[in-house]
């Protein structure tokens, strides 16, 4: 081993290597990016973090950098989860639920434990935490955090950002603060601390206050439902209070390791409704849309004709009979979770009228077993996602895009334009009800043409999104995927904000270095030659 790897082992309980094996194991995450760790840390407890932080400043005060970055399950498709200094691996160790209260509905847990590990737990109780990922049997929570993640039921449950109530973080230098709500007097005193957490409020409170103006203007600039790029400055400081908490969410380990979470939870109906409406066209989509979502469905997801006619070309067989109209051109998946089984059933007639107003097709589903096959039909992109398509596969790189729910349709029939003129397939899927699209074009990343083809497209994609007032990315934040792109999103006055506020709270670039502010020649000097989801296969990759 090296002797930064045996100087960490000596005075850390976890186990550290720096294993060629191991590390390239972690030069993958869900992206299409490749960047091999030096040494990869599996963390026992936050002291490990801690004294693994106060390393690394410590060397960087003396001219070396060594980079941390923060790894969960690795299904993040922005190349956030990867870095080429210490890799700090989550899952391992620091992945217990180390509080649940039943009668106060919340629960503290470590980062590394996954969603399918909390809502098991959660549902012996009654109880579930709603934004959970596609990716949820092997998304961790903390992942969760850095990237603000929504889900299926975020349409009326929202995103993680409204559960957390308070987070322990370890910052660059090794300090350990604890996050939530903080009062006048409270702020006055973290304002007057000699530590380095003392200087990160003074630093950050005067940002905020010189350039209030900029950020209101910038606020209003995203109409989209959902935005995880740059930071959120939006909601640190208000006329009540001052909360660092909004700022961790979103910040994909570039502000602060989280090691503990506290978020709130709710009453879990495990007796829902479903239905599948199919329309004809785009056109009918923009009309009843708005009319379905007055319903208050806990889910209202999509897929449209290309997805179906892919599947059916890759596995005929996969989805035989389960459609009552496959030629439709897009599918909703809509559910409602109404405390009342008569309550659920009254809204299924409704949204039933609204199917035959607009010469849709529906689909009932009450039972477990029904709405299971509805949810395979769902479910049938993962045959994208895992089977090649000639030499080509799915990659995710202009995906996760996130429009104002007005422009949904505008933005599907753009985006197709966009596909079809590139010779590309449009399959498109996502959180209808949120203005939410997924898009992965089916590429083999080993041809140069086909890796033009991929910048060229991304580019005409988020120059759409901008037009549309929307953002690149909804929930898995900008990464190094994005961050090339952002003026597609923010002004460069509000960009500069973001680098002053990375700068204040990791003034030597310890933390995930790249993820905020790489340059298209970044990304594709680490971009693979071919890509795969390997490390995900024993779960069946989601999106």
């Amino acid at each position: 081993m090296s002797k930064v790897a045996h100087y960490l082992q000596e005075h850390l309980l976890g186990e550290v290597t720096d294993s060629p094996e191991v590390r390239r194991h972690f030069a993958h995450d869900a992206s299409i990016l490749r960047l091999a760790p030096a040494i990869v840390v599996y963390p026992r407890n936050e002291a490990d973090v801690r004294k693994t932080a106060s390393f690394t400043w410590q060397l960087a005060q003396r001219g070396r950098t060594m980079p941390i970055t923060a790894r969960g399950g690795g299904s993040n498709t922005s190349g956030s989860a990867l870095g080429n200094g210490i890799l700090l691996i989550f899952t391992a160790h620091m992945n217990k639920i180390l509080v649940l209260d039943a009668k106060k509905e919340f629960i503290t847990v470590e980062p590394g434990a996954t969603y399918d590990k909390i809502e098991q737990t959660l549902f012996t109780h009654g109880l579930f935490l709603p934004p959970y990922p596609a990716s949820q049997h092997y998304a961790t929570i903390g992942g969760g955090i850095a990237t603000n993640a929504i889900g299926e039921k975020s349409i009326k449950y929202g995103p993680v950002k409204r559960y957390v109530d308070q987070l322990r973080v370890v910052l660059a230098n090794g300090e350990i603060i604890e996050t939530g709500p903080l009062t006048k007097k409270e702020l006055n005193k973290k304002l007057g601390l000699s530590s380095f957490e003392g200087e990160i409020y003074r630093s950050l409170d005067a940002l905020l206050e010189e350039n209030s103006e900029l950020i209101a203007n910038e606020k209003q600039r995203v109409k989209a439902v959902y935005n995880a790029v740059g930071y959120n400055l939006f909601e640190v400081k208000n006329k009540k209070d001052f909360n660092l908490t909004p700022l961790f969410i979103g910040s994909q380990g570039t502000l602060g390791i989280i090691t503990e979470a506290t978020l709130g939870v709710v009453p879990h109906n495990p007796l829902t409704s479903m239905a599948l409406i199919s329309l004809g066209g785009l056109s009918d989509l923009q009309e009843a849309l708005p009319k379905i979502l007055e319903l208050k469905p806990s889910i209202c997801d999509f897929v449209n004709s290309s997805v179906i006619d892919l599947v059916l070309q890759i596995n005929p067989n996969q989805l035989n009979g389960m459609l009552d109209n496959p030629k439709a051109s897009i599918h909703l998946f809509i559910e409602f979770d109404f405390p009342k089984v008569s309550d659920q059933k009254k809204t299924l007639r409704r949204l039933k009228k609204i199917a035959e107003k607009y010469n849709g097709s529906i689909q009932e589903a009450h039972s477990p077993h029904d709405i299971e096959k509805l949810w395979k039909i769902r479910h049938s992109v993962t045959t994208l996602l895992t089977q090649p398509h000639g030499q080509s596969k799915a990659v995710p790189f202009a995906e996760d895009i996130a429009v104002p729910v007005d422009r949904l349709v505008d933005f599907l029939q753009r985006a197709s334009k966009i596909y079809k003129d590139n010779d590309l397939i449009p399959a498109a899927w996502g959180h209808a009800g949120d203005g939410v699209v997924k898009m992965q074009p089916m590429l083999d990343l080993g041809q140069v043409g086909d890796r033009q083809k991929l910048f060229k497209v991304s580019e005409l994609i988020f120059q759409t999104v901008k037009e549309l007032d929307g953002s690149l990315s909804a929930a898995v934040g900008d990464g190094r995927i994005r961050a090339p792109y952002v003026a597609a999103t923010y002004s460069q006055e509000f960009f500069d904000l973001v680098l002053k506020v990375k700068r204040i709270f990791d003034p030597h670039g310890i933390l995930n270095p790249g993820v905020k502010t790489a340059s298209l020649d970044d990304v594709k000097a680490i971009m693979r030659g071919e890509y795969d989801l390997a490390h995900h296969h024993e779960h069946l990759p989601r999106s």
